[in-house]
């Protein structure tokens, strides 16, 4: 079956191919693809061939290696997969708006570093604005991403109508603008709303990020499982200083810390603490 699929593909898509584009995003970008998604590469780059005009991915990877950042950064955008929703993991939101009632008396941060095509960060932002009763919530959202193409999507925040039937109609009225004539079916971000974001690219894997220390929350959902153990852990060592002693760390509902327990304490569902913390009346073994 493997060689029956591989024949009727359109371009010749070797073993030594697979391994230098693994090799290529793991080193550039952490992400650690699986011998399972080999079919999942050739179909994403085998895009990328076809417009480049490139007949071979032995040169395509050719002037991915001689560093074109404009075939670069398309190169890792094929490669990133973005699955989002707004409050996806509702329970975190839940959790989320308490945690922000409880510090109302001054200003806070929340970064969320995998912001995709925007509907976690604007999730977060209706939060807080439902936690604080008004726009005016004093609380800034700041949203990374290493894929250009879904970082333009969520700064713009138009969504097709059907992304927000799962929220309430109240929600639906407060937070978006429904599109008529040519915008009819799309929804867009109230401006309100977006001014409480603001979004930027970043690469986890680089060196220095530009986020300052001293956040109240960091959404980091749904990213470890592209990273390996030793990956995770040295993320998890810089997240650590950049967030409040009485903090949180929001991770998706697959993902587990057990391996950076020195790092982190696990609080409630998915959502951790620095391990070091100690809230009154309450011990830690």
């Amino acid at each position: 079956m493997a060689e029956a699929i591989t024949t009727q593909r359109e371009f010749v898509f070797s073993r030594r191919d697979f391994e230098e584009v693994r090799k290529m995003i793991y080193d550039h970008a952490g992400i650690a693809l699986t011998e399972a998604k080999e079919d999942m590469v050739y179909s994403r780059l085998a895009r990328r061939l076809r417009a480049t005009g490139l007949r071979s991915f032995q040169d395509y990877l050719a002037l991915i290696r001689s560093g074109d950042e404009v075939e670069w950064e398309a190169f890792v955008n094929s490669l990133t997969t973005n699955l989002t929703d707004f409050f996806r993991e509702a329970h975190h939101f839940h959790l989320l708006k308490d945690f922000l009632r409880a510090r109302r008396d001054r200003p806070i941060t929340v970064w969320c570093s995998a912001s995709s095509t925007g509907e976690e960060p604007y999730s977060i932002a209706m939060t807080a604005v439902e936690a604080f009763g008004g726009f005016n919530a004093p609380v800034h959202i700041i949203a990374s991403d290493l894929d250009t193409n879904v970082l333009k999507k969520g700064q713009e925040g138009v969504y097709p109508l059907e992304r927000i039937k799962k929220l309430s109609e109240a929600q639906q009225r407060q937070f978006f603008l429904k599109g008529t004539g040519e915008r009819a079916g799309m929804v867009k971000v109230k401006p309100e709303l977006a001014a409480m974001v603001k979004f930027f690219r970043l690469n986890l894997l680089d060196a220095s990020w530009p986020v300052k220390g001293g956040l109240d929350a960091i959404f980091c959902r749904n990213v470890m499982i592209y990273f390996d153990k030793p990956t995770q852990y040295t993320l998890l060592k810089k997240m650590k200083p950049l967030l409040k002693a009485d903090g949180l760390l929001f991770v998706g509902h697959s993902e587990a810390l057990y391996h950076a327990t020195d790092l982190f304490h696990l609080r409630g569902q998915t959502v951790y603490e620095h391990a070091d913390h100690h809230p009154p009346g309450r011990e830690h073994k």
